[in-house]
């Protein structure tokens, strides 16, 4: 099992392939990483268990390479393992049933046969595995509650009018959510996750934070003080290269 550099970590949708596509690797793990967005959701995941078995699966192809492991068996891994971390306890046979009807649509769940029993072990076993590679390191801090709070002090300083007219929470959320199809968890501070998808969630409905102009700093830096621009920018980017992909897989 071959390890990669600590280069690669997060590099996520960074990484351009030919004619400036994202690289095959990158477009695996969006496609593995929906898997789980979508699994999570059949299985009735929050979004925070979701979150995390989208952060581990993340972490753990940094230091593997992708043709180590079967990917989505590192996922539904990831889900049952992220279900145990954030208090969500999954039973592999639902996350079996789930992921066999994900592949194969309109199947019957399956039996309780060798081929069944084959598959659990793999998925404990793949646990162990995770678990080893990310040397139990698996509790992470996610963006979530900081997007909230942010929400909360944005919906204050705005006119009931512009919040209520457009659908800025609504956005930010669906936007952090995505931001998972890549590696930005592993990339960015939680902080400036929220922030991020905040910023681009009022640029795309052309809302101003009143007195802008006014203020001794920038709205986005009350909510962190290290944060800069280029920081912002960079997430931004990372975003669109994600929605970019979006548009070229099916």
């Amino acid at each position: 099992m071959e390890a990669v550099g600590p280069e690669s970590c997060g590099g996520g949708v960074a990484v351009p392939g030919a004619e400036g596509r994202p690289a095959p690797v990158e477009r695996v793990h969006f496609r593995v990483t929906r898997f789980i967005m979508e699994a999570g959701v059949k299985l009735g995941m929050r979004s925070i268990p979701i979150a995390t078995a989208c952060t581990i699966y993340h972490k753990f192809f940094c230091a593997i390479r992708l043709d180590a492991c079967d990917p989505y068996l590192v996922a539904m891994s990831s889900i049952y393992l992220a279900g145990k971390i954030e208090e969500q306890h999954l039973r592999t046979r639902d996350i079996i049933n789930v992921s066999n009807r994900y592949f194969n649509p309109g199947s019957e769940p399956l039996e309780l046969d060798a081929r069944f029993w084959e598959l659990r072990d793999s998925i404990v076993q793949c646990e162990l595995l995770v678990l080893r590679v990310l040397r139990f390191q698996v509790s992470f801090q996610h963006p979530h509650k900081y997007l909230l709070h942010y929400l909360v002090s944005l919906k204050n300083w705005l006119n009931r009018y512009s919040w209520q007219r457009t659908p800025i929470s609504v956005t930010a959320w669906a936007l952090l959510r995505d931001s998972y199809h890549g590696g930005l968890c592993l990339r960015f501070r939680a902080q400036h996750l929220a922030v991020a998808v905040l910023y681009l969630a009022l640029q795309v409905y052309g809302v101003q934070v009143p007195a802008e102009a006014e203020a001794e700093k920038p709205w986005w830096q009350v909510f962190s003080d290290d944060l800069t621009k280029p920081i912002i920018d960079n997430i931004v980017s990372d975003l669109i290269q994600i929605y970019s992909m979006d548009t070229e897989i099916p």
